[in-house]
């Protein structure tokens, strides 16, 4: 019978232990891996659960984006919708006001190309295709001012496109909301 001596002993234990440790993390890479790819597969070949479209050529003419419907518009239920239009170079309205603490709903699209909808230091950023309508939901807690520029390049004048969103206190938010349907910054 021969004698293991002790370090080749712990020498083996430690190298079956960092095997199984390397087959764990292989196993569990190929894991993620596939998972991710079976979710990509399944949203690519899957259509979303809402889409809503909309006539881009006659969207001017009637319905919720004619231009005397866009901005902001308090709803029966206290939360607040946001309609908006990009279009080259310019978003309409070009001031968005909202209230702190209410829940928004921005409804945005675009008559023409493809422009972004991104309001600076939030999680707000989508993109506005012809043909249909995007809609964000959101809530702001503090007062302040955000630009909203087009991150997405929709012509020459794409770097002058840009609004901004003027979040004010809730209370006055309803004081300057009694009687109007509409509002922008512009009122």
């Amino acid at each position: 019978m021969t004698v293991v001596p002790p370090a080749d002993e712990s020498a083996q234990v430690a190298a079956r232990v960092e095997r199984r440790w390397a087959t764990m993390s292989i196993v569990i890479v190929l894991l993620l891996a596939t998972a991710a790819a079976l979710i990509g597969l399944q949203h690519a070949t899957m259509p979303q659960g809402r889409v809503e479209t909309i006539d881009a050529a006659r969207l001017h003419l009637s319905g919720e984006f004619v231009e005397s419907n866009l901005g902001t518009a308090v709803e029966p239920d206290g939360s607040v919708t946001v309609r908006a239009i990009g279009q080259q170079y310019s978003f309409v309205p070009d001031c968005l006001l909202v209230p702190t603490d209410t829940p928004i709903t921005f409804r945005a699209t675009s008559p023409d190309v493809v422009h972004g909808f991104l309001i600076v230091g939030t999680n707000i950023n989508t993109m506005l295709v012809p043909g249909y309508v995007a809609s964000i939901r959101a809530r702001f807690s503090n007062p302040g001012e955000h630009l909203m520029p087009c991150q997405e390049f929709c012509g020459v004048g794409h770097e002058g496109m840009w609004a901004r969103v003027k979040v004010i206190d809730k209370a006055e938010f309803t004081r300057l909301s009694a009687g109007k349907r509409r509002m922008s910054c512009a009122d």
